[in-house]
């Protein structure tokens, strides 16, 4: 039986089809630091590599496609390469900027599963991200391989923070949103609650809350543990137990106390999820009948 060669024994060019994730670090074109002269611009353009750049003074409003930035000290752009762009100064601003322009090559690079589909990478004013930059700056201007690959590493370093930040930022908004889905659906339980003897719609709870009729159901789903239907017919069977125990009215008062205008809609319900009628109940606590009888025969 023939057996696979781990892949340390391979050579280089037996590894690269097993190694598709894995990709090689990214070749840089351009990385200077741009000191623009006054009312300084560019017309649009696209480019064939991706871009950052990072205000180091100054303003300008880059705009990528139909969305326009408004860059000030600190902020860090990136475009990808097919994205019309263009840039703009005020007369009175003196623009200066790190631009670094670079590409994976041939090799295919997922960049929007590290950096999602952002360009707005955040703002970075006198940080670590900062010193990065311009030590990739300085490192490409120098000759020689070691100089070379620091510009690299610290390029790939730039990269790796901004993923994590991307994630992170990903990770807040998705706990606000839960946050917010969770104070929503207490709104919807806390409504059924204070309106079990109306006849609710789920109409009314998708107005309530904003969401649509399948994404309510499943968010209360996954608060409660039950569509929002089956939490009023719970309620409303809870309600009927309670008012059995405690009043003397009928079963068909009880009935309509709790939502239902037709006595024998509410029986076949109520029996449906205890397993026995509210006659049956009500023999249970009580040596002798407590609640009024009444003409209606319950199933």
């Amino acid at each position: 039986m023939h057996e696979e060669r781990p892949l340390f024994f391979k050579g280089p060019g037996e590894t690269i089809e097993e190694l598709a994730d894995v990709y090689f670090p990214p070749y840089i074109t351009l990385a200077h630091v741009f000191h623009a002269p006054e009312g300084w611009g560019i017309r649009p353009r696209v480019l064939k590599q991706f871009q950052l750049q990072y205000t180091l003074g100054g303003r300008a409003d880059y705009r990528i496609g139909e969305r326009v930035y408004e860059t000030k000290r600190g902020d860090l752009i990136f475009h990808r390469p097919g994205e019309n762009h263009e840039i703009t100064t005020p007369p009175d601003a003196r623009y200066v900027c790190i631009s670094v322009v670079f590409h994976f090559g041939s090799v295919p690079f997922p960049i929007d599963s590290l950096l999602s589909a952002s360009h707005d990478m955040g703002n970075f004013s006198g940080g670590g991200l900062e010193e990065k930059l311009t030590g990739l700056v300085l490192a490409y201007r120098q000759p020689g391989l070691a100089s070379q690959f620091k510009a690299q590493t610290l390029l790939m370093d730039v990269l790796s923070e901004l993923g994590s930040r991307v994630q992170e930022r990903v990770r807040d908004e998705s706990t606000a949103t839960q946050r917010n889905n969770f104070a929503k659906m207490v709104l919807v339980k806390n409504h059924i609650l204070e309106h079990y003897r109306e006849a609710l719609e789920l109409r009314q709870l998708e107005t309530l809350t904003g969401f649509s009729r399948d994404y309510l159901i499943e968010q209360f789903r996954k608060t409660f543990g039950m569509t929002p239907i089956q939490y009023l017919i719970h309620i409303r069977v809870e309600k009927a137990k309670e008012l059995a125990l405690h009043t003397g009215l009928s079963i068909g008062e009880i009935a309509a106390r709790v939502g239902y205008s037709d006595v024998h809609t509410f029986g076949k319900m109520f029996k449906k999820k205890t397993g026995y009628s509210l006659s049956r109940f009500c023999s249970s606590l009580f040596t002798q009948s407590a609640y009024k009888e009444d003409d209606h025969k319950l199933p």
